[in-house]
């Protein structure tokens, strides 16, 4: 299921979203994104693309702490791919109660529930059986028409085509390979740090080992510190993502920390990010992640698509 689910990614771009429950949806220049786990992925991946919008991601109960100034004329989008996301759910519940403008985001459950009593604007997200990690393109797209990006739904649709899920699985594989019995560490530049945390999540999700991310130049300052003695940092495997449009000083940095980790004996893996444009680059990337983390599951005999250990968290604080 997980590699049909990789395979089948591409398609994804060539869902067209609508808004139900409302007949023209208004313009807003300001908003708020309710989302946990793999439901606020393409959150952090339309701010990788626009860094310039007004887009606040929360990932907690209630809403964020803001002025009511900077509430004024903010949407607040509700985004739960199952659609019973717990903190979620309460966000909405308050965003209702102080009447913000509402959008939700969901395959069903009780958001579209919520929102067909309530008559609240909202997206249903195609339930096609995968896991949230793996919804990242039905998430940019629903967003793209949230926040009114034509520009990037235009874009966007052309991965449909362009993305090739296969290119890179045997290097995967061998990366899989070299990952085994080690702690995986992704660096990445400030800009790409989302690319870097969707690594970390897949690979704890689907791979069920541990992993963390971290970015330059902030690691500079501080975590390379914990990696200063040889030999006492054997179970980590450090995965660099380079990319041509990095900040010159940033390359430099990531060539400096590779020359000091390697005279620690400390493995590393440079991978570039490779695409036409940042659309190519961001979800080949994801796509190479995806791949990784599948394979290093195999090789722990892990059961690689379900996520056991949430599903009982769930159960025991429901």
């Amino acid at each position: 299921m997980m590699k049909d689910a990789i395979k089948n990614f591409p398609s994804q771009f060539s869902w067209q979203p609508k808004i139900f429950g409302i007949d023209e949806f208004p313009k807003y220049k300001r908003f708020v994104l309710s989302g946990m786990g793999g439901s606020h992925l393409s959150g952090n991946i339309l701010k990788l693309l626009r860094p310039e919008l007004d887009f606040v991601i929360h990932s907690d109960y209630g809403l964020p702490k803001l002025s009511k100034q900077n509430y004024k004329k903010r949407l607040i989008i509700a985004n739960s791919y199952s659609g019973n996301t717990e903190e979620v759910l309460d966000g909405l519940c308050e965003a209702g109660k102080v009447g913000f403008p509402i959008l939700i985001i969901a395959t069903g459950g009780a958001l579209i529930k919520i929102a067909k009593e309530k008559n609240y604007p909202h997206i249903l997200l195609p339930d096609t059986g995968i896991q949230p990690r793996l919804s990242t393109g039905f998430g940019l797209r629903a967003l793209s028409l949230a926040v009114n990006d034509k520009k990037l739904l235009r874009d966007s649709e052309k991965l449909a085509r362009m993305l090739k899920p296969s290119t890179g699985e045997s290097e995967a594989k061998d990366l899989a390979e070299r990952l085994k019995n080690k702690i995986p560490v992704i660096y990445s530049s400030t800009d790409n740090f989302a690319i870097a945390y969707n690594w970390k999540i897949k690979i704890n999700e689907t791979a069920k080992v541990p992993a963390f991310c971290n970015f330059i130049p902030e690691l500079n300052h501080n975590e390379m510190s914990g990696f200063s003695e040889k030999g006492e940092s054997d179970n980590f495997y450090f995965i660099f993502l380079t990319d041509s449009d990095d900040h010159p000083l940033i390359k430099k940095r990531f060539m400096i920390l590779e020359k000091l980790y390697k005279e620690r004996d400390l493995p590393i893996e440079m991978i570039e990010l490779q695409g036409k444009n940042k659309l190519d680059k961001i979800f080949s990337s994801l796509l190479f992640a995806d791949w990784t983390s599948v394979y290093l599951g195999e090789l722990y005999g892990h059961e690689t698509e379900k996520i056991p250990m949430v599903e009982e968290f769930k159960r025991l604080i429901a």
